[in-house]
């Protein structure tokens, strides 16, 4: 008679507990995301974060000559960086600026002008970057360039390097889709 009883009974739980697992699901899609702020909003966000010690400080960087030289390195290549076109390089140092925190990459020269070239390889790819000599030739592709007053020059972030006509680096996407 137990047996039964617990037979008719579990069916019961385990329905139930479905059921109550599915209003939870239903009630955290029901929760709001977050706006977007817009133009006004971010302006008087920005406006705020200029008058901080923090905006303060990159402001008078940007009107120094160190941040109108890496502002203007940054420009020479935009174009390139837009259409993600081929940049000629030349490998001009194996190691970052000291204490810089960017993780691996390069210094190399293009048009005449010096750029950090970061690089976010998978472990397969270091020895290929490791085998990078200082006065190396390279081809170097990218979507980013970016600033940082730290830093004396443009921060370009590789992902695709060849060099005599062979691939050493192209970026692998993150598998979670951003």
């Amino acid at each position: 008679m137990k047996k039964i009883i617990y037979a008719l009974i579990l069916p019961l739980v385990v329905s139930g507990l479905v059921f109550a697992n599915r209003e939870i699901k239903n009630e955290a899609s029901k929760r709001p995301t977050p706006k977007p702020l817009s133009a006004a909003e971010r302006n008087a966000e920005l406006k705020k974060w200029e008058a901080t010690p923090e905006g303060i400080k990159y402001k008078k960087w940007v009107a120094s000559p160190a941040g109108k030289k890496v502002f203007a390195g940054a420009a020479k290549i935009r174009k390139n960086i837009n259409d993600y076109t081929n940049m000629e390089a030349v490998v001009t140092s194996l190691s970052l600026p000291p204490g810089s925190r960017l993780g691996f990459g390069v210094m190399a020269r293009i048009n005449g002008d010096d750029y950090i070239v970061r690089f976010e390889p998978e472990k397969s790819q270091l020895e290929q970057l490791h085998s990078l000599k200082v006065n190396d030739k390279i081809i170097l592709r990218s979507h980013t360039v970016s600033h940082a007053p730290k830093y004396s020059y443009p921060i370009i972030t590789g992902e695709y390097v060849e060099r005599d006509g062979k691939l050493i680096f192209q970026r692998v996407p993150r598998k979670d889709g951003c």
